[in-house]
């Protein structure tokens, strides 16, 4: 594949395919083309051969996340050795922008030939079950022409992560409709936005900041990073040396990208203990390496030491220490503050400093969303999703023959996916092989009183997203297979080994 191919352009199918309106019928739907989408198309195809299956994507083109956003800057925050897939080795850098995760999709989605069932702008507004015929009748509208089309599966597989790609979640602070510059959200980027030798404020400090702050600051006259409180941040070479090594070595890019995987893994399994266990020691190592950034004059516990412990939130990777080196250079501040109001000229802070600004950005965060917004209904009931309980943080009680793909907040949401992939075509060769049509999770009698908790456990991760929309998620229990344990090391041997005939999977 030419590696200066416009990535967004990488989507034209090379053959014709048929509309997917005229389809009718297919055994299993994958919703959304990003990493997600097109893990679950490589794992069906490789493993399930004699399924036909289709992936409907909003956009008009793939890449979910690495479409969707085009703020400055964009790239990965996860190593692209672990957030790639494992069937594809990674030959970049370990920190990757949007384009070259966009170019390595395309080339899985070329050698595989897996354009041939992506049916781009077509949005699923409705699902609905009938346990009589034992599968589901989707209501789909073609963006690109307006026709709404109804469209039979036996299966749904849904790959279309956990947040609007349209929309940002946007603070209500007094006095916005007041501020004279333009205000922007980092989910709605607009191509066209020129912050050339302005003054720009970005208010937020989670890893959407941390990347664009850097980017913008090489064009801004300057750049504020505010932020109400503290995000942890860790840095380092973008550069793997053990592959570098490798490489040089001439070993073959299949074994390097194992070996790298399993090296990364290890070490994030490590770190991940050791801030449960020795929390303060690891604050203190984090705010060590924001110091040698910035400084031992610079107040770094005002600024980069949150009240939370080490990974209850997302720890943002600054590769090259690149926000730093901004900072450094006087081309971007931190702030720590709450915003009083916006003024016609900045923002107003609640210490009464007036920070000026042309330019306001909302680095405020996701707004997440449940199964793709899609109103989904079971056997003449529309589902509350939150009365659902989990089994192993993918299926759903009262849900039949769907899978939901939730990746990891501390590890690569990836990995899952390739987890998934296996389970979801373990499970349908089963039904296969035992004549079945259906299955729908059911807590057996002796559960049927447990009790429940929510979908992630405040204590162990807790960012704003994800407590803002608790009441929208379903529950876990207190033992397997009821819960979401958001632990790869534990999945990576529970998934391929999990008892399909352990009774709580209903078959028919």
């Amino acid at each position: 594949m030419n590696q200066e191919a416009d990535p967004k352009t990488l989507h034209t199918s090379r053959s014709p395919r048929k509309q997917a309106e005229s389809i009718g019928y297919i055994d299993v739907l994958i919703v959304g083309a990003g990493l997600s989408g097109i893990a679950a198309a490589y794992h069906l195809q490789q493993q399930c051969a004699n399924k036909n299956f289709l992936i409907l994507e909003r956009m008009n083109s793939f890449g979910g996340t690495w479409l969707s956003h085009n703020y400055p800057g964009i790239r990965s925050d996860s190593d692209l050795h672990t957030f790639g897939y494992r069937f594809k080795p990674w030959r970049g850098v370990p920190i990757a922008t949007a384009d070259e995760i966009r170019r390595y999709m395309a080339e899985v989605i070329e050698e595989y030939d897996i354009d041939q069932h992506i049916h781009y702008q077509h949005d699923i507004r409705r699902a609905t079950w009938s346990s009589k015929l034992k599968r589901w009748q989707l209501e789909v509208c073609n963006l690109s022409t307006g026709k709404t089309f109804s469209l039979e599966t036996g299966f749904l597989w849904m790959c279309s992560g956990y947040y609007r790609h349209r929309s940002g979640y946007q603070p209500q602070w007094p006095g916005m409709n007041q501020f004279k510059g333009q205000l922007v959200h980092a989910e709605s980027w607009p191509n066209d936005l020129d912050y050339k030798n302005k003054r720009v404020v970005v208010i937020g400090s989670g890893a959407t900041a941390a990347t664009m702050i850097p980017a913008m600051a090489k064009h801004a006259s300057h750049v504020t990073m505010l932020q109400r409180s503290p995000t942890f941040f860790i840095t380092g070479r973008n550069i793997n040396e053990l592959v570098q090594m490798l490489r040089e070595l001439d070993i073959p890019a299949d074994w390097i990208h194992e070996i790298a995987r399993r090296k990364i893994l290890k070490d994030q399994a490590v770190f991940s203990e050791r801030c449960i266990k020795e929390p303060d020691l690891v604050r203190q190592e984090l705010l060590a390496g924001v110091r040698a950034q910035l400084g031992e004059a610079f107040d770094v516990e005002k600024h980069f030491s949150p009240a939370y412990r080490p990974w209850q939130q997302r720890i943002a990777f600054i590769p090259d220490g690149d926000l730093f080196a901004a900072m450094r250079e006087n081309k971007a501040t931190v702030v720590t503050e709450a915003i009083e109001s916006f003024t016609p000229d900045g923002i107003l802070l609640k210490s009464g400093e007036v920070l000026q600004a042309e330019l306001i950005v909302s680095a405020t965060g996701f707004d997440l969303n449940v199964l793709g917004d899609i109103v989904f209904e079971v056997d003449g009931q529309e589902l509350d999703f939150a009365h659902c309980v989990t089994h192993l943080g993918a299926m759903f009680t009262g849900l039949p023959n769907l899978i939901w793909v939730f990746g990891y907040f501390r590890s690569s949401w990836t990995l899952r996916a390739d987890l998934l992939g296996d389970y979801v075509c373990r499970l349908i060769k089963h039904m296969d092989q035992h004549g079945l049509s259906m299955v729908v999770p059911r807590l057996r009698e002796h559960e049927k009183d447990m009790r429940l908790q929510a979908w992630v456990s405040e204590d162990n991760f807790n960012p704003g997203y994800i407590k803002r929309s608790l009441h929208k998620l379903p529950k876990q229990g207190t033992h397997l297979p009821w819960l979401h344990t958001q632990d790869y090391a534990l999945d990576k041997d529970l998934l391929p080994q999990a008892d399909l005939n352990d009774g709580t999977l209903l078959f028919q």
